[in-house]
């Protein structure tokens, strides 16, 4: 079964929705909506991470989040907070959080696996090479996969050094992060090489450029961008990811179900 992740970001900036859901009201709103269009998990986030993006103090990003995880918690949701601040890690489980998303991996802040560890919440290692500011300059590889698997190994390897426990780990190899358009399609083309390395899968390429690359490029609605993440969703659910991260949920439900009445698979359920 692929699980939905659905995407709270409560930021002035993000590329797709930047301040939508900054009003720490309007962002439970929409979790609360994404809940019940049938996300698993709610990934709420306090800093963009969109190609140039600026660093946010983790205070500022703490205030922004830590409201709206409590009280999404509070509601019976399964929360996940976007952050590759140790501290704002902290105290979003504190508040209620059952999964750390780092992009980063751990390398952003030292402190992140150590924290994590000290907590029972799980984590989600992204494959990065950088800070969003100058990503594309490091988006250069062998063998793209090879690539991405080695570095996801390190970090897997350094959470089990902190003291997380391979069962508390999930992989993400990182779309968008550091990658061109074409390394990124090689990396999706591949995904049931990174599922059979043995970790949870979590994908994320709601909206990302290089679906609107592929749609002919320019200024590609959002519509047309989660029809696009939609069928990339079913694609990767084929290949066994465990979750999708996703900006549109019902879009992708419905493509989910879809495909599983296709294959006569179970890929998703209510």
């Amino acid at each position: 079964m692929t699980l939905i992740m659905g995407i709270v970001n409560v930021t002035p900036d993000s590329f797709s929705d930047g301040g939508r859901y900054l009003a720490t009201d309007a962002a439970i709103a929409h979790g609360l909506r994404m809940v019940a269009e049938g996300a698993h998990f709610v990934d709420v986030g306090g800093e963009s991470t969109r190609p140039g993006a600026a660093r946010v103090p983790w205070e500022i990003e703490r205030d922004r989040v830590v409201p709206v995880v409590a009280a999404l918690a509070e509601a019976g949701a399964t929360v996940s907070i976007d952050t590759m601040n140790a501290a704002t890690a902290r105290a979003a489980v504190d508040a209620g959080a059952r999964l750390v998303n780092d992009v980063s991996g751990g390398l952003a802040d030292p402190d992140m696996l150590e924290t994590v560890a000290g907590t029972d919440a799980e984590i989600a290692l992204g494959h990065w090479r950088g800070p969003s500011s100058d990503m594309y300059a490091r988006a250069e590889y062998g063998d793209v996969v090879a690539d991405v698997l080695a570095e996801l190994s390190e970090r897997v390897d350094a959470a089990a050094t902190a003291g997380i426990p391979p069962h508390r780990v999930v992989v993400d190899p990182g779309i968008g992060f550091g990658k061109q358009p074409t390394q990124n399609w090689a990396v999706l083309r591949q995904l049931p090489r990174i599922v059979a390395a043995g970790h949870r899968v979590l994908l994320g390429t709601s909206r990302k450029g290089f679906l609107a690359q592929a749609l002919g490029g320019g200024d590609v609605p959002n519509e047309r961008r989660d029809l696009a993440t939609a069928v990339t969703s079913a694609l990767a659910a084929q290949s066994g990811v465990w979750a999708v991260r996703v900006h549109d949920v019902a879009a992708t439900r419905d493509a989910l179900v879809v495909a599983q009445h296709w294959e006569g698979v179970d890929r998703w359920t209510s």
